[in-house]
């Protein structure tokens, strides 16, 4: 216990004199010092983003439904249309009901019918929002909350009932000074009564992997059925313009997605009139994207903490240099090779430990400045502070090996008489 201390405060007087023996140098040493920060600083600043991405990621995936299947239908010109209708009537209820109650794994299904809307206004205001027609089970299978009012229901669906659920930017659009719920909105010839508003998820970006996010904030939904009795609809066009699966916990998507597939197939004589969205397999396309964002970004930011590394060993090689009589006047009042070893040793780590900490401040400031100007998405992580600090440490260490090593093998009597 007694040595432990006696080291302890032989290291502690090592490191007071490598700080002394760096401040008489000073420009020297931020010279040195600036490949530490920059490496730092720039590995920081990279896993932060890179973990902020998967995060924003994964928000945007949950919009979607991370357990859902979505089959949408496609948009073609009149002609192919036509020829397609001879050999498909395009997404139905039916395909919905036929996949929920032959394929084990589907859970639960929704529909989705777009209306052609050319005006929608109320009282307060206008808005060129698009209307759609749910069945009650659609908002089961979405992340969407209620801000205030309510849900459709089966009532709703039933009595074919002229209400409505605003999304977040129509009912501002709508009523910019009011509660829309209760209020009455015009769309198309028909009345509507709001009997809900939805809260949005927030998310800042609106397109993951060329799918449209955060449409709900711009979308009127009203009654499925009513939606169909109610409004004219093109001719030749699909009685669903979109279903969504829910499948249960565990479920492998990729093999759900081609069994849907294969039914689809099968039901629509091979005819493509329709595309189906997986958004497990985009979100895992994402991610590895994403990954190999982040080994490649952290590659380039260890190569500054290498050419720090060796900045090091330069400026170390150059102190022993510079400081061989002192060594060899060391040497011969009684300090051992170990002695000088440790000394050139904690300086080296000194160097190392104080461009680390700067370097975190630097990563701090970095990730703000990007997140604040490229509009990035960043995410703090006590990994990656821990990760470059430790890096950038050991790289210190490592590079002032030989420096220490050739000071302390240095003879006293020719270091003396050196000039």
């Amino acid at each position: 216990m007694r040595a432990l201390r006696a080291n302890l405060r032989s290291l502690l007087v090592t490191f007071r004199e490598a700080l002394a023996e760096l401040s008489q140098h000073k420009l020297r040493t931020l010279l040195t010092l600036l490949g530490m920060i920059f490496g730092v600083g720039a590995v920081i600043a990279m896993l932060n983003i890179g973990k902020g991405a998967e995060q924003e990621a994964l928000r945007m995936i949950e919009t979607m439904g991370l357990n859902n299947l979505i089959v949408k239908s496609t948009d073609l010109d009149n002609k192919d249309l036509y020829e397609q209708r001879k050999q498909s009537s395009g997404l139905s209820l039916r395909d919905g009901e036929v996949a929920l109650t032959t394929l084990p794994f589907v859970q639960a299904v929704a529909a989705q019918k777009t209306i052609d809307t050319y005006a929608v206004l109320s009282e307060s205001g206008k808005s060129s929002a698009s209307a759609s027609g749910v069945n009650q089970g659609y908002f089961q299978l979405t992340p969407y909350q209620l801000a205030s009012g309510r849900l459709l229901t089966e009532d709703d669906e039933r009595l074919l009932a002229q209400v409505a659920v605003l999304g977040e930017d129509v009912s501002r659009q709508l009523f910019p000074s009011a509660n829309a719920v209760g209020h009455r909105i015009k769309i198309n010839h028909l009345w509507f009564e709001v009997v809900g508003v939805l809260d949005s998820p927030f998310v800042k970006n609106t397109n993951f992997e060329g799918v449209r996010l955060g449409a709900e904030r711009e979308q009127i939904f009203i009654p499925f059925a009513t939606a169909m009795q109610r409004f004219s609809h093109k001719k030749l066009s699909p009685e669903v313009t979109e279903l969504k699966f829910q499948l249960y916990p565990e479920t492998d998507a990729q093999q759900a997605a081609r069994a849907i597939s294969h039914l689809l197939e099968r039901r629509h004589n091979s005819v493509q009139d329709y595309a189906l969205v997986v958004p497990a397999a985009l979100m895992a396309q994402k991610m590895e994207t994403q990954t190999i964002f982040n080994i490649v970004m952290s590659c380039v930011a260890g190569i500054s903490l290498l050419v720090g590394g060796i900045g090091i060993m330069n400026i170390m090689l150059a102190t022993v240099l510079e400081r061989t009589r002192e060594i060899g006047l060391c040497r011969a009042i009684g300090a051992t090779q170990r002695d000088i070893r440790n000394q050139y040793l904690v300086e080296s780590f000194t160097i190392a430990t104080l461009g680390g900490l700067l370097g975190i401040i630097f990563g701090v400031v970095l990730s703000e400045v990007i997140a604040l100007y490229a509009g990035w998405a960043i995410s703090w992580s006590l990994h990656a502070v821990l990760l470059s600090f430790t890096v950038c440490a050991v790289i210190g260490l490592l590079f002032g090996v030989y420096p220490a090593i050739k000071a302390s093998r240095l003879n006293p009597i020719d270091a003396l008489q050196s000039d």
